[in-house]
């Protein structure tokens, strides 16, 4: 008689997996996450073929023997297991697109050391997400632990080679931006103790074995250590580039960049230590994708999310690719890369997607852009930078409130109902974005609940400071009333 299924829900998301060690993540859990991911996902696509998966994880201690774990419990259905030891997560997409093979990578990104977890995709980087596969695996994984994994015959279970692909991945990131002949930069590096410390010698010094390159790279933080004893590797929280911005100032540098724990994003600091904006970053990329596009005679596609600032679909407009708005989250971002064979995609989170890398992302190929365009002419960081964030924004703010529903009528009723500010346009693609941008004086907002907490998610752009203060105050007052 079997007993009923495991309910996994807690730890596996609408993207991926991301729970504690060990008493959410165990080998026995990810043994049957691995069972399960060959049934849904592997072995539907294997057409025949020996089916095989790419499995690789970051620094965090927990790593190697929940990789163990997930690995027996592919071979236990059948599926050969190539095994890549440490890598970052753009260099297991790396792996599943040059193999064409299925990918896991074990990592947290840059959640705390008690956190571990895994991001699956398909063959050639295509992402699993609850809408894609993810949920399903949820679902048999969950009676896998219950009731045991069903195994193959000895003689059909899979098996387990390592195989070292960072020389690849360097190799291949280069081969898709040139900086040999670029000006001489010196070039902090925050890599948080997680995997850029591994990544960024390869691709941006010899490391790899490759030529140099006209990059003199200060390293921070660059050893592997899953503790993160020196800062969280989440450079989205402003203290933690404070290190880095220091450093850039100090060894008088012409930038910064600093990547996440498991180094799939990047952000970027200019010769003064002062930030510059994703969608800066975002638009700077975007606009030479768009240029070498046109330049092979196609008409260039580039995906945003509707948070990035306005300035990223004003200038790749005007440059003349076309621009898809798509909502917040890399499952909706990479599924329209493809769907409309977009050159290039970037977040407001610093998630970078290219075309020329399985339409998957990168913040190594990001930082090689910005390396390019800046040493390709000879003007500093902050005034090319200047260009690409000519507007005001707030950053996402958050507020807990009681009822995300009467808090969201709130503000409904007073910017949309009474149109308390004027004329808007509105939509709700991803939560309400209320919109005041073709007359004066020029405002957005996007209020967006949070998915797992009762959270509501605000982030206002405008054309000058005392516009997006008066804004975001406005509608924090209306969000956080029942507060008061």
């Amino acid at each position: 008689m079997s007993r009923p299924p495991v309910d996994l829900s807690a730890f596996i998301k609408a993207y991926d997996v991301r729970g504690t060690v060990p008493d959410e993540l165990s080998p026995e859990v990810t043994r049957a996450i691995g069972a399960a991911f060959a049934d849904v996902v592997v072995l539907p696509e294997a057409a025949g073929g020996r089916p095989r998966v790419v499995v690789a994880n970051d620094m965090r201690p927990s790593g190697p023997e929940l990789v163990a774990g997930f690995a027996d419990g592919l071979a236990a259905r059948g599926v050969d297991v190539v095994l890549i030891g440490l890598a970052s997560t753009d260099g297991l997409y790396f792996a599943s697109g040059h193999l064409g093979v299925a990918g896991a990578m074990f990592t947290a990104s840059h959640n705390p050391a008690q956190y571990n977890g895994i991001k699956l995709c398909r063959a050639g980087a295509r992402p699993v997400g609850q809408d894609s596969g993810l949920a399903a695996v949820r679902d048999l994984a969950g009676e896998y632990l219950a009731n045991g994994v069903p195994q193959v015959p000895d003689a059909e279970r899979g098996t387990s080679t390592q195989r070292d692909m960072l020389v690849e991945y360097a190799q291949f990131l280069r081969s898709l931006v040139d900086l040999s002949a670029i000006r001489p930069l010196k070039v902090v590096v925050d890599a948080g103790n997680g995997m850029g410390g591994f990544t960024a010698p390869a691709v941006l010094g010899t490391g790899a074995g490759l030529p140099a390159l006209p990059l003199d790279v200060v390293p921070l933080y660059f050893e592997l250590d899953g503790t993160f004893p020196n800062h969280e590797a989440n450079p989205l929280e402003p203290e933690n580039l404070r290190d880095l911005q220091r450093a850039v100032v100090e060894h008088g540098a012409d930038l910064g960049l600093a990547f996440d724990g498991d180094a799939d994003r990047c952000f970027v600091v200019d010769e003064n230590g002062d930030p510059v904006s994703p969608s800066a970053i975002t638009a700077l990329v975007g606009l030479r994708e768009v240029e070498r596009e046109r330049a092979a005679g196609r008409t260039p596609t580039v995906i945003h999310n509707l948070i990035t600032s306005r300035i990223v679909p004003d200038l790749l407009t005007a440059a003349g690719a076309r621009t898809v708005r798509t909502r917040v989250g890399h499952s909706f971002i990479k599924a329209q890369m493809a769907q409309n064979d977009a050159v290039f995609g970037g977040e407001h989170s610093a998630h970078y997607y290219f075309r020329d890398f399985f339409f998957a992302d990168t913040g190594m190929l990001a930082a090689l852009h910005v390396l390019a365009a800046l040493g390709g002419q000879p003007h500093p960081l902050s005034a090319l930078a200047d260009a690409y964030q000519p507007y005001v924004s707030s950053g996402e703010i958050n507020s807990r409130v009681a009822s995300v529903p009467a808090a969201r009528a709130r503000v409904v009723d007073a910017y949309v109902t009474r149109q308390g500010a004027g004329p808007v346009e509105v939509d709700e693609l991803d939560g309400l974005t209320v919109t005041h941008w073709d007359e004066h004086p020029r405002w957005w907002f996007n209020l967006r609940a949070s998915n797992t907490e009762p959270l509501l998610r605000l982030n206002v752009e405008a054309a000058d400071e005392d516009i997006m203060e008066k804004v975001r105050d406005d509608v924090l007052a209306l969000v956080r009333e029942e507060q008061s």
